[in-house]
């Protein structure tokens, strides 16, 4: 069961500290994936909480205004609980909030846009520091792994696409992506798709005084 963490249980990092706490763990968390037959994969989430609230099941947290947090004495090649059957060899990343979203609104506490700048720069840097190529197969909201969508069958699935169970990041309320359309019939993109789109515009441009361009 998931257990809300005190603001004191968290440490605040920077993305040059995920950057070197990446290559610290490079090695282990690639044996773990290899051990379970996959690439290390990155997922992305949101708490279903409210903004400032922190949780033990992921390692890396963002809350409203883009800070990043990490649980005290949590290391990103731990094995947390954030993704259902597909935890070892991954990181679970997520955005604070979204506690009253439904299908049809992102409700009172919705992404922001500097939580959605923070998770694309976040995706980018442990991207390049692990050696990932930025696709769904191995950057991967909650919704969409629920949905196996990246091939690998772990579960029965229980995501947009089936029984809603999760969602995660579907949409965002942006202008790209501003409602819930995961079969894209209305012309929006997924957020995942966002997300994705703009982590690999960051890896293009570069993150002044983390990395340089690629």
């Amino acid at each position: 069961m998931s257990e809300v963490l005190p603001r004191s249980a968290m440490v605040k990092v920077t993305l040059s500290d995920l950057k070197k706490k990446a290559t610290a763990v490079y090695w282990s968390i690639w044996n773990q994936a290899r051990s379970v037959g996959r690439d290390v994969k990155l997922y992305l989430h949101w708490t279903a909480g409210r903004y400032g609230q922190f949780w033990d099941d992921y390692h890396i947290q963002i809350d409203k205004a883009g800070d990043i947090y990490m649980p005290a004495g949590v290391n990103l090649d731990d094995i947390l609980y954030g993704t259902w059957h597909r935890n070892t060899g991954s990181i679970a990343i997520t955005l604070l909030g979204c506690f009253d979203a439904t299908p049809n609104g992102l409700g009172s506490e919705p992404p922001t846009a500097a939580q959605i700048e923070t998770m694309s720069q976040v995706v980018c840097v442990l991207a390049n520091a692990f050696d990932l190529t930025i696709d769904k197969a191995r950057v991967m909201t909650h919704g969409e792994a629920g949905d196996n969508e990246d091939g690998v069958w772990c579960h029965e699935p229980y995501g947009p696409k089936s029984t809603v169970e999760r969602w995660d990041l579907e949409f965002l309320g942006t202008p790209e992506s501003p409602v819930y359309d995961p079969y894209g019939k209305k012309g929006y993109r997924r957020g995942g798709d966002v997300i994705r789109g703009k982590a690999n515009w960051y890896r293009k441009a570069g993150i002044k005084g983390v990395y340089d361009p690629r």
